[in-house]
């Protein structure tokens, strides 16, 4: 149950993935105020791009290897590439909310004005790739706490001694 729950996160995090990559690099509009605003223009869109790409892959290669005995009985590779890749999805999600918030409420304090008005189209965009990204990323969370799982419980836990015991092996 565990390893179809796992190879099937797994599966559905490459469309989104992918989709989410479309979406971004798509995603363009020109405005004849301010002229053309494409994913390239932000650094933050460009890196979430990156991660994404990242995530199918590892995500396709780790669902065709998990069914292949050598790979499976090396838990550490998938949980510390699961850990990995969520705290990545993790910071470029951060990243593309900062962008949305910047571009929705401007910062003040150094005179950006929001964007979405003269962008709105580009905005609703980011947005719903940025859903789909942070779907995949609710998948790798769920990925890296299954791997830990497994990988955790290859170990006996400690044993709990009385205070007794403890008092004697000090002696």
């Amino acid at each position: 149950m565990l390893k179809l729950l796992d190879c099937s996160l797994r599966i559905f995090a490459i469309p989104l993935s992918g989709a989410t990559i479309w979406l971004t690099v798509t995603n363009q509009q020109d405005n004849p105020s301010y002229g053309k605003l494409e994913f390239s223009n932000l650094t933050g869109l460009k890196f979430m791009v990156c991660i994404s790409a990242i995530c199918a892959a590892y995500a396709f290669f780790a669902a065709v290897s998990s069914w292949f005995k050598f790979f499976v009985s090396k838990a550490w590779i998938f949980f510390a590439s699961d850990q990995i890749v969520a705290y990545l999805m993790l910071t470029s999600v951060a990243a593309v909310l900062e962008i949305l918030r910047l571009t929705y409420n401007g910062d003040q304090e150094v005179t950006w004005s929001e964007a979405c008005s003269s962008y709105g189209k580009f905005c609703n965009k980011m947005k719903i790739a940025l859903v789909l990204h942070a779907l995949a990323l609710i998948c790798f969370i769920i990925l890296a706490v299954i791997s830990a799982y497994r990988f955790f419980s290859l170990f006996e836990p400690p044993s709990v001694s009385s205070s007794k015991e403890v008092e004697e092996q000090r002696n």
